[in-house]
C-alpha cells in the first residue's frame, strides 16, 4: 500500500492573510469577545490575556503536547471581571478574527490523481494554537472527502515535529513508518518525518527555497523515485 501523508496549511491550502503565528491578531479576537459579553475590561486586562495566549503558543515557547482550546481560554480569561461562557468565548474568539481558507488552486486536481493512481491518502496538521478542531474541519469540508485518514494535533495529541501523529496513520494502515511519504512545507515537518525515519517532500509555494517543488503537480514526479 502507498500512502501519502500531507501536512495542510502552507501544503494544500491557506489562511488568506496569516503569517505562520497568528500572535498579532490576537487583540482582535479578545476584542470580540468583549463587545459580545459587554465586558467592562481594560486595555491592560486584555493585554494581560493576549500575553497569556502568546506564552502557550508553541511558535512563542516551544511545545509538543497540544493544549485544549478550553484550557487555554479559561487560563488567559481568568482575570476577566465576568464568569463568561468559555465555549462560547473560544467560538466569538476566532470569528472576531474573520478568517478565510482557500484551497490552493492545484490541490483538488493531484489529490484525485493520487487516488486514481492507487494512493491512499492521510492529512497531518498542527491545528493554529487554540483553534478547534471541529471548526478547522468545517473550514476545510472540501478538502475532508479526499482524505483516507485526518489528525490533526488535537487528535494525536501531539504537535510536530513529534511523531506520533506518523505512528498514528502508519498503525491505520498496516504499513511502516518507513514507507510513509510526507509531504510538507515547515522544518517541524521535516523534522517529523526525521524522527520517523520516512520519506519527505518539501514543497515551497514561493519559488524561493532551492531542492523543493513549487506546486503539487511536481509531486507526481518525486513519488515515481520512491517507486
Amino acid at each position: 500500500m502507498k500512502v501519502v501523508v500531507f501536512d495542510l496549511g502552507g501544503t494544500l491550502m491557506q489562511y488568506v492573510g496569516m503569517p505562520h503565528s497568528w500572535v498579532e491578531f490576537y487583540s482582535q479576537g479578545f476584542e470580540a469577545i468583549r463587545r459580545k459579553f459587554g465586558c467592562q475590561v481594560t486595555e491592560d486586562e486584555i493585554g494581560r490575556s493576549i500575553q497569556c495566549l502568546t506564552e502557550m503558543n508553541p511558535r512563542v515557547n516551544y511545545r509538543e503536547e497540544e493544549y485544549l482550546p478550553e484550557a487555554m481560554f479559561a487560563k488567559a480569561l481568568a482575570h476577566w471581571p465576568n464568569e463568561l461562557p468559555i465555549e462560547e468565548c473560544v467560538k466569538v474568539f476566532w470569528d472576531g478574527l474573520e478568517l478565510r481558507a482557500e484551497l490552493y488552486p492545484d490541490t483538488i486536481a493531484v489529490l484525485r490523481d493520487l487516488k486514481e493512481k492507487g494512493y491512499r491518502i492521510a492529512a497531518l496538521t498542527d491545528l493554529p494554537s487554540g483553534f478547534p478542531d471541529e471548526r478547522f474541519r468545517q473550514d476545510i469540508a472540501e478538502l475532508m472527502g479526499h482524505f483516507d485518514y485526518y489528525v490533526s494535533s488535537a487528535v494525536s495529541g501531539a504537535r510536530k515535529p513529534n511523531d506520533g501523529g506518523l505512528r498514528m496513520i502508519a498503525e491505520k494502515f498496516g504499513v511502516p513508518l518507513a514507507e510513509l511519504v510526507l509531504v510538507g512545507d515547515e522544518e517541524k515537518d521535516a523534522g517529523t518525518a526525521e524522527r520517523a525515519s520516512c520519506r519527505f517532500v518539501r514543497i515551497d509555494r514561493s519559488g524561493e527555497r532551492d531542492g523543493c517543488i513549487r506546486g503539487l503537480e511536481e509531486l507526481l514526479e518525486k513519488l515515481k523515485c520512491f517507486g
